[in-house]
């Protein structure tokens, strides 16, 4: 039972991950709507999400140097920038910039709704973990 919740949660902490970096992605492109010769940019949810679960995504881990006893050892992980692709525009502006704000907006809508569904759904996972452990 415990793999399952492992696999689930690690599926939704990546999904969660993908999404915020996507939304940062989409939130610069909304900003630099009127940057001349911008060109607005957006990564494939699905081709990262299965690279994040495979561990495809070059992870390094990254030891600190421990100069006392008293400092914490740990490992930190440094992932790899996603793969940033241009997004084809229906008419490019005449100063070149790529930006459509419909389609902009409607790719932030949708990837907040798909971020608070991934919440959503988490939270009501660990209510159903927690009613588990108070019966047993």
């Amino acid at each position: 039972m415990l793999d399952k919740l492992d696999t689930l949660i690690n599926f939704h902490q990546q999904a969660l991950n993908i999404r915020d970096q996507r939304q940062k992605i989409l939130s610069a492109n909304i900003a630099n709507s009127d940057t001349p010769n911008y060109q607005a940019r957006d990564i494939d949810f699905n081709a990262e999400l299965i690279k994040a679960l495979k561990k495809e995504n070059s992870v390094n881990n990254v030891k600190l140097n421990i100069t006392s006893n008293r400092h914490i050892q740990t490992t930190s992980q440094i992932t790899s920038n996603q793969n940033l692709l241009y997004r084809i525009p229906y008419q490019v502006a005449a100063d070149g910039n790529t930006v459509e704000m419909d389609q902009e907006r409607t790719a932030f809508i949708d990837n907040s709704i798909h971020y608070q569904s991934n919440l959503t759904f988490l939270g009501e996972q660990f209510k159903n973990v927690m009613s588990v452990l108070q019966q047993g």
